[in-house]
């Protein structure tokens, strides 16, 4: 059976088209939200990180987790899986993440034009005519960042599609019948051809999965498992870097050989510190004074590490709630929320994240109240950048052990 996939502007009534579709080839309907939640359950990935990224948000800290890529990488993983059974239709703009290269895949948009669109929102969802302006353009904007992302062109592109279906001109009976006629040709394709280039979609998302945990700028060429990846970002230390891709993409079932290519965006970085991070350390800013956090950060990226800022105790809470944080570095003295009622509740909420003091006006009975709330780390302004980057690794050092414990 063909892979199809149905890409379509809200409210261009593409769902009508594709239940009966789903009924014509006893195929289910698999949605960008089916996805999402079949990649959240089988890979523990948090759902609103999917989220953002098929939205084209930023995730914090992601130079250094990768998780954009590992997010990107599942995602595919759940697609191919899929397609791998033969018995789904991918509505909606996840399905352009199926490679050009897999021949039996038969791409559909199914669109018209705004006007039409609005009076569909207004008349079969009942939606006032703002709102359903508002929903529209908010999709249009998803669909537009993720196919110039993944292609550099627009959402409604046509050479991205085989077929272009305007519901405006076809109803869905008329629409469905066009997309089976196309599907036919494409089952005039060997049996054995269509089995190489599942395997393929197979191999390429293991290959995927695998990479996203090494890093940005890596992507891949494959031919009969014979596989190429290309580095395409700064790097400093190109041999261990190569040495890591090939160790781990080697291990893939069905990869015969692997290389390593440099891309036109390699450039080789000049070495700061004599040590890297096997995990990502992520770190959180915390102080008032603007100029001096922002300063500190600047010096931190330097010597390669990513960090977020947050200018008082309040941002600081709302932001441990929402994005993964490992490190934070605070200050005592802050209006609103001070550091020691952000040490604390940090410690009682959130108690893994080990936090460094850094203050110009403690005491030594603030350092005493401080490692007694549980801080990692009591620092004085101005703190040498060193000792700053030294009790950092030495906080990550006891994540790293409390993290490879076994669980009891």
């Amino acid at each position: 059976m063909s892979i199809i996939t149905i890409t379509s502007g809200l409210y261009s009534t593409a769902r009508q088209t594709a239940d009966k579709l789903s009924e014509k080839l006893n195929s289910k309907i698999l949605t960008d939200a089916d996805i999402l939640e079949k990649t959240h359950q089988t890979y523990d990935i948090n759902l609103s990180a999917l989220q953002k990224v098929v939205e084209s948000k930023p995730l914090a800290f992601n130079d250094f987790s990768h998780e954009k890529e590992k997010c990107l990488a599942a995602i595919k993983k759940t697609i191919s899986n899929s397609a791998s059974s033969g018995d789904f239709i991918f509505h909606g703009i996840l399905g352009h993440l199926i490679p050009r290269e897999i021949s039996h895949t038969l791409r559909v948009l199914i669109i018209t034009d705004k006007k039409n669109r609005i009076q569909n929102g207004i008349t079969l969802y009942g939606l006032a005519e703002k709102e359903a302006v508002k929903n529209m353009e908010h999709s249009d904007k998803v669909a537009a960042l993720w196919t110039n992302e993944l292609f550099h062109r627009k959402a409604w592109d046509e050479s991205l599609y085989d077929i272009v279906i305007p519901t405006d001109k076809l109803d869905s009976e008329e629409s469905v019948s066009l997309i089976l006629k196309h599907s036919e040709k494409l089952l005039t394709n060997k049996e054995d051809l269509i089995k190489k280039e599942i395997l393929d979609l197979k191999l390429m998302a293991d290959i995927d999965l695998a990479l996203s945990e090494i890093g940005q700028g890596l992507s891949m060429e494959n031919k009969d498992g014979n596989v190429v990846v290309i580095i395409d970002k700064k790097v400093m230390m190109l041999t261990r870097l190569q040495q890591k891709i090939i160790t781990a993409v080697q291990k893939i079932p069905g990869v015969k050989s692997v290389e390593t290519k440099i891309g036109k965006n390699y450039y080789k970085g000049t070495i700061v510190r004599n040590y890297e991070f096997e995990t990502p350390l992520r770190v959180l800013l915390v102080d008032d004074e603007k100029e001096f956090v922002q300063t500190l950060s600047e010096r931190l990226k330097m010597r390669q590490f990513s960090s977020e800022i947050a200018y008082n105790g309040q941002e600081a809470l709302d932001f441990t709630d929402q994005e993964d944080t490992e490190v934070m570095i605070l200050d005592l003295k802050m209006p609103g929320i001070d550091g020691f009622e952000v040490l604390k509740k940090i410690k009682q909420t959130k108690p893994d994240i080990e936090v460094i003091i850094l203050t110009g006006h403690g005491t030594e009975k603030d350092r005493q109240t401080c490692m007694d709330l549980g801080a990692f780390a009591y620092l004085q302004k101005p703190a040498d950048i060193d000792l700053i980057t030294d009790t950092m690794k030495r906080a990550y050092e006891k994540i790293a052990v409390r993290r490879n414990q076994p669980a009891h």
